[in-house]
């Protein structure tokens, strides 16, 4: 499979499978009405809404925020196609498919409902990581992976450079 398609699969499973999760749990469940609901004493599932970016920050009440960071997402989700589609290897291709799918699974919480509905809370004692959904999930992970991909330069360097001239590979005489 190639770095694009690769990609490709994960920005449409990334988006489908936060979609979904929200929407189940926003609208299947009664998770709004009896949040927090506890298992084990590390994970919480509850209902916050972000109304910023990442960890809270610039967070938005009015209505032009809100475009912005819809249009910002969408933007990043589209130069991240361009960049997929350039990638040299799988991992980059994946990561770049994870970030995007996260970019506009959330842009498309912040367009409907005004803020990214997220719902994990992960915790242990008096530590307490923020409250995330499927889309950060997989943004997080993305960047891990690009992150991996940048430390292994020249592999990523020989493989496109061979698929752009494969005939470079055979033995000279």
């Amino acid at each position: 499979m190639t770095p694009f398609r690769l990609g490709l699969l994960a920005l449409l499973l990334t988006f489908a499978l936060d979609q979904a999760s929200k929407l189940w749990l926003y609208f299947g469940t009664d998770l709004v009405l009896t949040q927090p609901w506890r298992f084990g004493p590390y994970l919480d599932l509850v209902v916050v809404w972000n109304r910023g970016v990442s960890y809270g920050l610039f967070q938005q009440e009015g209505g032009l925020g809100r475009w912005l960071l819809v249009a910002l997402s969408l933007v990043a989700a589209a130069g991240l196609a361009v960049w997929m589609h350039r990638a040299g290897s799988r991992l980059l291709g994946l990561a770049l498919g994870l970030i995007a799918g996260g970019a506009l699974g959330n842009a498309v919480d912040r367009a409907a409902y005004g803020a990214v509905f997220d719902f994990v809370h992960l915790h242990a004692g008096s530590w307490s990581w923020y409250v995330f959904n499927v889309a950060d999930a997989a943004i997080v992970a993305g960047v891990v992976g690009l992150i991996i991909d940048s430390l292994m330069p020249e592999r990523g360097r020989a493989k496109a450079a061979q698929a752009a001239n494969p005939t470079d590979s055979a033995p000279s005489v």
